[in-house]
């Protein structure tokens, strides 16, 4: 898949894609004797909202198969979740996430049209945005904070802080203060909205940050130690070695060592 300036998006199974809104894009494949590549233009294809079209390239055995669709995810009144999205969110899942399963059910529904199928397709599309939120605390792409705009804009500003911010001296003092809440208040809230409570967020936020500056290769540990919050070496040592089953220089000699295998591999 190309989409605008981006680098083009390998089309593997299980991969969910969502380009920011109105762009456009275009699917690319190579013919089996490797000459010109055939191309299909998402503009060529305008969709009817509420209606369900089939396309299909060639007259083969499909190749790739894909749901798409254009959708908004509003929160409250007047929060879109994805409205100012400013980069594609891509994603590989696990056959096990039974992501395309909750697609294929969703889009069962559209084309099937029965009774109540709007509020069931509703609640298979929730499903999907709870897994994508749930994996924007893992992932090793920093796209957790453009997921600012959630049901309760209090908990969102302190999560959007705590992301953007995860070497700040954050606790349960302070973010519930700057939400305006009382201490008892925030947790109930933060934990309804995230399923966890906020220090275990915040130590996930860290971990994913510490994880890629160590990849990267070009800061010390106790440098990165303090970029991620962490005064403490040992206690770095300890949370790190908790997230991943294995210590900081362990993780980065492994990243190195196999960065220089590739280095090494012919091109």
């Amino acid at each position: 898949m190309i989409a605008g300036k981006w680098p083009p998006i390998p089309l593997s199974p299980h991969t969910l894609a969502i380009l920011p809104p109105h762009t456009a894009f275009r699917i690319e494949v190579d013919h089996d004797t490797g000459s010109a590549l055939r191309t299909i233009e998402s503009s060529e294809f305008p969709f009817e909202p509420g209606k369900v079209k089939r396309v299909v390239a060639g007259s083969s055995d499909p190749r790739v198969i894909m749901i798409c669709g254009y959708f908004s995810a509003c929160y409250g009144a007047s929060i879109d979740l994805f409205a100012r999205l400013p980069v594609p969110i891509v994603e590989k899942f696990d056959a096990a996430d039974q992501l395309d399963q909750k697609l294929k059910s969703a889009l069962a529904e559209l084309v099937a049209q029965e009774v109540g199928f709007g509020a069931m397709t509703m609640a298979l599309m929730k499903q999907v945005l709870v897994t994508i939120l749930r994996r924007s605390l893992t992932s090793t792409d920093l796209w957790a904070e453009r997921f600012a705009m959630l049901n309760d804009p209090q908990i969102a500003g302190a999560l959007s802080d705590m992301a953007a911010r995860p070497d700040a001296p954050h606790s349960i003092e302070t973010l519930s203060r700057a939400s305006a809440l009382s201490r008892s208040a925030f947790m109930l809230r933060f934990e309804k909205a995230m399923g966890a409570s906020p220090m275990t967020v915040l130590r996930q936020l860290r971990m994913r940050q510490a994880k890629v500056l160590l990849a990267v290769d070009s800061l010390s540990i106790d440098q990165i130690a303090r970029a991620v919050g962490y005064t403490n070496r040992t206690s770095f040592f300890r949370a790190f070695q908790k997230a991943y089953g294995i210590d900081p220089s362990n993780f980065r000699a492994n990243a190195r060592s196999i960065s220089d295998e590739l280095g090494r591999s012919p091109t």
